[in-house]
């Protein structure tokens, strides 16, 4: 026997049917870090994965998004991947995804597009190092995995959503400009449009969202959102087109962001934009799922689209000092409305899933 300890898990078998394992705790090989995880939170893709609804993941370990505690460092770590020095009983937020440095992709400089990105993540809990998620007593942190280190004073149960939706907008954001003096409607007021509001709002812009969810909006006010375009008010396309014209003196917005995650919020999204606007697609992820567009309306208004999925790691470093300089500006620390247990995690997925909670977040 190796005398290490064991841990649990949260392994997703099928869609729906979620099992508590237990393994025994690896040690890091040269590179890696080994963490006990903190906090983490059930996100919208979690939902997608046990509903069976992603386009390739069926089973494997869940979770991604989580601030974790250092129990072990592997030979030659040292620091974080900004260079802080770290040691055992740090917190950490590790990326979810890898960055190999040496595909295609990265070699032409498109980090988020990494070849590699999901060698490790959603993997079956038999296959070593077996903690593949944040799901978990304890998640393994490979040697191409970028992590960092949590500012001093920042609320760890804030920093636990860093490396999703606040790195994915402000990616998406510089992806497609956002300057002092835009005008920004953002399509739904989830996390990814409630984070767009934010650092649009801290970047100078003019906001407006849309958005039909009494909570959301009220949320998407405290978040920063200028103008609400109600779509129970209005309620067609032709009516939400007029409403966002009247906000910009008949021009239309500088920038669109598409997080409804509707395929037809796509279509309509490009007509809510002044001529040469911008839209950045980052909602709707999953392939098969189509709209009726109009190709003669994108040329004509000259609209640049940007989609993008994922965001370059070194990004999670700018939201977490993101959240130290304005965690108190936002209400970020009530994001996260209900705290599970880690082998209570089929409850946790069930409230979520049916939004009897806004978000909830899994402790080990």
């Amino acid at each position: 026997m190796s005398g290490r300890p064991t841990g649990t898990l949260a392994y997703l078998a099928s869609p729906g049917d979620v099992e508590i394992r237990e393994y025994e705790v690896p040690e890091p090989e040269p590179g890696a870090v080994l963490t006990e995880v903190e906090q983490a939170n059930v996100c919208g893709s979690e939902l997608h994965i046990w509903r069976g609804f992603h386009p390739e993941v069926k089973e494997g370990v869940l979770g991604h998004e989580a601030v974790c505690r250092i129990a072990e460092l592997g030979d030659g770590v040292e620091t974080d991947f900004a260079g802080r020095p770290v040691e055992e009983g740090d917190l950490i937020a590790p990326a979810y995804f890898l960055t190999c440095r040496r595909c295609p992709a990265c070699q032409e400089g498109q980090f988020h597009l990494c070849e590699n990105v999901y060698r490790h993540w959603s993997k079956p809990p038999e296959e070593p190092p077996h903690f593949h998620g944040t799901f978990a007593t304890h998640y393994y942190v490979h040697p191409d995995q970028y992590f960092y280190r949590l500012p001093e004073g920042l609320d760890p149960g804030i920093a636990a959503a860093a490396n999703c939706a606040l790195s994915q907008m402000l990616f998406g954001l510089d992806q497609v400009g956002v300057d002092d003096g835009d005008t920004v409607v953002v399509q739904g007021a989830g996390g990814l449009g409630l984070n767009a509001l934010a650092v649009a709002t801290e970047r100078g812009a003019e906001t407006v969202v849309v958005e039909g969810v009494d909570g959301r909006i009220d949320r998407a006010r405290a978040f920063g959102a200028d103008h609400v375009v109600d779509f129970r008010t209005f309620d067609t396309v032709d009516a939400r087109v007029e409403r966002v014209r009247e906000l910009t003196d008949g021009v239309g917005a500088d920038v669109g962001v598409e997080v409804a995650g509707v395929p037809d919020a796509f279509a309509e999204g490009v007509r809510l934009l002044r001529d040469g606007g911008r839209f950045l697609e980052v909602g709707n992820v999953n392939p098969g799922h189509t709209t009726e567009f109009d190709p003669g309306t994108l040329t004509r208004k000259a609209v640049t689209i940007v989609p993008v999925i994922r965001y370059d790691p070194w990004y999670l470093r700018r939201a977490l000092e993101f959240l130290a300089d304005h965690a108190e500006e936002y209400p970020y620390a009530d994001l996260v409305d209900a705290h599970f247990d880690l082998v209570d995690v089929d409850e946790a997925l069930q409230r979520s899933d049916s939004r009897e909670v806004t978000r909830a977040a899994l402790h080990p």
